[in-house]
């Protein structure tokens, strides 16, 4: 095991790296921007390393400062969280270079999976379903209008780098394929530094359905159930539960079959997800792939009974999987994680910066809260909105959906607003009871707020 590690990110996911690392006798090392001196993770860190200015590009983009903090600081691995370098595969060569081990999977991993159109490839050999799309990248707009006659519209136009919903396009009229197809080349080459996009069927009403894996260098391939990410914005989750109310025992088994398949087939190690959609039949297809531990991770640890941050660090140190002997495994109970971001959802989600006067935690049973804030802190502009997770866990979903509804109410957050009220009205909807919510839930449900 390490003695002591970097923590390459900020907010709740640099706390929750830095817990899982005190439990398992791990020092620490926070880097932070100046935005970022007075924050909760820098606190909590044994070493804390400044890493330059407030704009991320300018601090935790910064690969070599991050080296050098690591250097230093006597670190002997960088855990990249999410966001920021966890998924960039310079920086995973950076870190092995100067002898440091990366915490995730391998530099060629995440170029393979990281690059969509290549993943998509990928999957196709090993067997795993996809949705009928291009063949790699579509270099002109030519090319793209091909693959749309071919198969029909509607027709989905995506990165082949990246994710967040950047660079991605819905085309229903073929009058509007020009225009999109340039549309998400320009934001995906600014977004990514790389303007590649590829093009696939346009799968209607569809469930975001993902896996948890976990893979280490001794074998062990293990799926942590799946997770309904369905509820979105722009492709953003908002609401994030496991297990899925849409999947049978036997579609919950295909799906982790084929998730264990294709990490196999990249010779993954570490933490990942596969992500699926699933139609309205009950066919699952392939939908990419992320190199890194997700939001949503909590969900899944709750329940499966799993730290999976620990996991990655024993992994990352050379040990095995240490729940490897409890798989496969089958869901306990529910859960559903809330992101509760600085947003006014009555104003289009607008973006709500400034000082919280008051934050008061919901508690009791099978309540869980990640956050990095408290009563007096800043939410900053330059960095993402989230200001906490809210996950509940029940015996049931039914239950969950309770304790969900209980500790949306007892949550105070005052000063900013926040996505709390959008929480509270999902948990209300009936099509969310009933378990039938897509990817077309806050539009079909919500279109108010849109």
């Amino acid at each position: 095991m390490f003695d002591k590690i970097l923590v390459a990110n900020r907010g709740e996911v640099a706390l929750r790296v830095m817990r899982a690392a005190k439990e398992l006798g791990v020092k620490t090392v926070a880097v932070y921007s100046t935005e970022d001196e007075d924050t909760l993770p820098v606190r909590y860190a044994d070493e804390a390393v400044c890493v330059g200015p407030a704009p991320a590009n300018q601090s935790y983009l910064v690969i070599p400062n991050i080296i050098a903090a690591a250097k230093n600081t006597g670190a002997q691995a960088i855990h990249p969280g999410y966001g920021f370098l966890a998924e960039n595969a310079d920086f995973a060569r950076a870190c092995v270079d100067n002898d440091l081990v990366f915490i995730g999977p391998s530099a060629d991993c995440i170029e393979s999976m990281g690059d969509k159109a290549t993943a998509r490839e990928t999957m196709m050999a090993c067997g795993v379903p996809t949705v009928p799309g291009s063949d790699g990248v579509c270099d002109t707009v030519e090319e793209a209008r091909s693959f749309a006659s071919s198969v029909g519209y509607p027709v989905l136009i995506k990165a082949t780098a990246g994710g967040g919903g950047k660079g991605m396009r819905e085309v229903h009229d073929p009058a509007d394929l020009e225009a999109q197809y340039k549309a998400a080349r320009t934001e995906a080459g600014a977004a990514f530094g790389n303007d590649g996009v590829y093009l696939e069927k346009l799968v209607l009403n569809p469930r975001h359905v993902e896996v948890q894996i976990l893979a280490d260098d001794f074998g062990n391939h293990i799926a942590l159930c799946e997770r309904d990410c369905s509820i979105q914005r722009r492709h953003q989750k908002l609401v994030e539960e496991a297990p899925s109310p849409a999947l049978t025992d036997d579609l919950r088994r295909a799906m982790m079959v084929a998730a264990v398949k294709a990490v196999r087939a990249v010779d993954y190690r570490n933490a990942g997800t596969i992500e699926f959609l699933l139609d309205e039949r009950g066919e699952f297809y392939f939908m990419e792939m992320n190199t890194r531990v997700q939001v949503e991770h909590p969900v899944s640890e709750m329940v499966t009974d799993t730290d999976i941050i620990k996991e990655q660090i024993r992994i990352a140190a050379g040990e095995p999987i240490s729940c490897a002997d409890r798989a496969p495994f089958a869901p306990n109970g529910h859960a559903i994680e809330m992101r509760i971001n600085a947003e006014d959802p009555e104003n289009g989600f607008r973006p709500c910066p400034g000082t919280i006067t008051k934050f008061v935690v919901p508690g009791g049973p099978g309540v869980r809260v990640e956050t990095y804030v408290g009563e007096g802190a800043r939410i900053s502009p330059y960095y993402d909105s989230m200001v906490a997770k809210l996950i509940v866990h029940g015996q049931d979903r039914d239950e969950a959906i309770a304790r969900a509804k209980r500790a949306l109410d007892e949550f105070q957050i005052e000063g900013i607003a926040t996505t709390i009220p959008f929480h509270k009205r999902v948990m209300d909807n009936a099509t969310f009871i009933a378990g039938d919510a897509t990817t077309a839930f806050i539009p079909n449900e919500m279109g108010d707020l849109l």
